[in-house]
Parts: C-alpha cells; sequence; structure tokens
C-alpha cells in the first residue's frame, strides 16, 4: 500500500471511532436518565470496574497496550459522568 492509501484507512478508521464515541455518548446518556428517574446515583463503580476489566480484555485479545485502552476508557467513563451530573 501506497502512504496516501494508508492515510486513507487511517481516515475510515478515525471517523469509525468518532462514530463509535458518539454512540457511546448516546448510550452513556440514556443510562444517565434511566438512574435519574429511579433515584440511583451518578457513580457505579462496580460497573466501572466491569468496563475497565473488559477493556483490557479486548486489549489483549487485540495486543494493544491493555494500560492505553485503559486510560481512553477511563477518560470516556469520567466525560460521561460529567455529563451526567450537570444534567441532573
Amino acid at each position: 500500500m501506497s502512504l496516501d492509501e494508508l492515510r486513507d484507512e487511517i481516515q475510515g478508521i478515525d471517523h469509525d471511532l468518532v462514530e463509535l464515541i458518539a454512540r457511546r455518548t448516546y448510550v452513556a446518556d440514556t443510562i444517565a436518565q434511566v438512574k435519574d428517574e429511579r433515584g440511583l446515583p451518578t457513580t457505579d463503580e462496580e460497573q466501572e470496574q466491569r468496563v475497565m476489566d473488559r477493556a483490557g480484555a479486548n486489549a489483549e485479545t487485540y495486543d494493544v497496550d491493555a494500560n492505553l485502552v485503559k486510560a481512553i476508557f477511563r477518560l470516556l467513563i469520567e466525560l460521561n459522568k460529567v455529563e451526567q451530573r450537570e444534567s441532573r
């Protein structure tokens, strides 16, 4: 593959990543609404740990640095929690 073709492939992957982040954010916002309706707290540390464990396992499956993947997921979780707090 040429450099331009590889860059085009990266561009497509970047687009897909943003689309997946948007989908994840939408679902997280819906979860926030359900939590609010049920009077549940914003933070669920057990669920967050399950997400982090799953992220680490998925990283290992695809031979990606688990610490990097977990850092990205930690950021996504924290951003969702900030949005949840602001919407309450």
